[in-house]
């Protein structure tokens, strides 16, 4: 029976523009000012920083069980690449994205603190909440696109999953809706090599993750996810795209998580230290600062003095996450943000809990006038 081969308008490449040693590869690298440079690696050591102080206090008992982002800090440089007005759908373990767009530390801590409230956005943020359920945002982003497509809107989409999703239904089948209505969303891919205790080896026997994109009839990247300039790149090619209504790309972003799954796993039981070893000298910090210094942009007194920055601003966020916890919050908050307009049924059962809680705040003063 005679074949012919079928001519596929997408093939799979890779893209690494600073090397191990912070080299870079001057027909890539993008032109990006000195003071975004420093407001970058400002972002990667706030995000380490902020990571390191929240898994002291989880072991303090002081926050409950989180996903540490250590080594994948590079993925600030997907979020700087899109424009304030685009949205971002991230998973469980973007706090770098989520401060880099807004997102106060304290809103962090209340979450995994146990407040419902500390998902709340500030207004005007275009970024959904944190979503536990692995791979369930991918659907939820692709939404948004077509609704931005629909009003003919230029915002684009960026929603981050790691590998493990990959294996869901809800990848494959928001990566089909958003190939068949041209959404302009970008599938972005934080492959850092485990799903929990699995091996990305056991998820799928594809030599990349990036080819998955092919069965969907749109571009697919593998990326150095270590190298801060090569992730910009790609999301800003990307994000160009699909504001040119040329639809969805799927970047995979090689990278590595150094601590573990959550707070609540040991990666000694499945991996090995020299693996990890391995990938320490990879570090997307120490990188990028040795590129940084070789430019001249940073220098020892101005790494000191992000250093102390970050430090002090830590130190505030949790000052305030502390105050909100010791002082309460107001349960009528709960009855916002579900509704654009809250139902009649519940803006009466609100108008009760506001009677009950005045009437009980009165007589709690009362109670305190009579001891005097």
């Amino acid at each position: 029976m005679p074949t012919e081969e079928i001519d596929l308008p997408y093939h799979i490449k890779y893209l690494s523009v600073l090397d191990q040693e912070g080299q870079v590869d001057k027909s890539l690298e993008p032109q990006l000012s000195g003071e975004l440079l420093v407001k970058l690696y400002r972002a990667m050591m706030l995000g380490r920083r902020f990571d390191e102080r929240m898994l002291i206090l989880q072991r303090q008992g002081k926050i409950g069980t989180f996903a540490p982002l250590k080594g994948q800090e590079a993925q600030v440089g997907a979020a700087a690449a899109l424009k304030p007005e685009d949205w971002i759908v991230p998973s469980f373990r973007e706090n770098a994205v989520e401060i880099w767009r807004g997102k106060p530390m304290e809103r962090v801590l209340l979450y995994y603190s146990g407040y419902n409230e500390g998902g709340m956005m500030p207004v005007g943020l275009n970024m959904l909440p944190v979503s536990v359920p692995v791979g369930s945002q991918m659907s939820h982003a692709v939404g948004i696109g077509y609704g931005l497509k629909y009003r003919g809107q230029e915002s684009v989409v960026a929603t981050f999953f790691g590998d493990g999703a990959t294996s869901q239904g809800d990848f494959h089948e928001a990566m089909n809706f958003a190939s068949v209505y041209q959404t302009p969303v970008i599938f972005i891919c934080q492959n850092n090599h485990w799903a929990i205790s699995l091996p990305r080896s056991r998820q799928t026997h594809s030599k990349t993750l990036a080819q998955k994109a092919i069965a969907y009839d749109m571009p697919g990247l593998q990326v150095d996810g270590n190298d801060i300039l090569a992730v910009y790149s790609a999301v800003k090619d990307a994000a160009d795209r699909a504001r040119n209504s040329e639809g969805p790309t799927f970047i995979e972003m090689l990278t590595y998580r150094l601590a573990m799954h959550t707070t609540a796993d040991d990666p000694k039981k499945y991996r090995t230290e020299e693996e990890v070893k391995q990938w320490e000298m990879r570090d997307p910090i120490i990188r990028f600062e040795k590129y940084l210094r070789a430019k001249n942009i940073v220098d020892d007194q101005l790494v000191q003095s992000i250093v102390e920055e970050v430090k002090t601003e830590i130190n505030a966020a949790e000052r305030r996450w502390q105050e909100v916890v010791e002082n309460g919050i107001d349960p009528l908050t709960m009855f916002e943000n579900a509704y654009a307009e809250l139902p009649e049924n519940l803006r009466d059962q609100r108008e009760m809990l506001k009677k009950e809680l005045e009437e009980k705040r009165g007589l709690v003063e009362k109670a305190a006038v009579s001891r005097d």
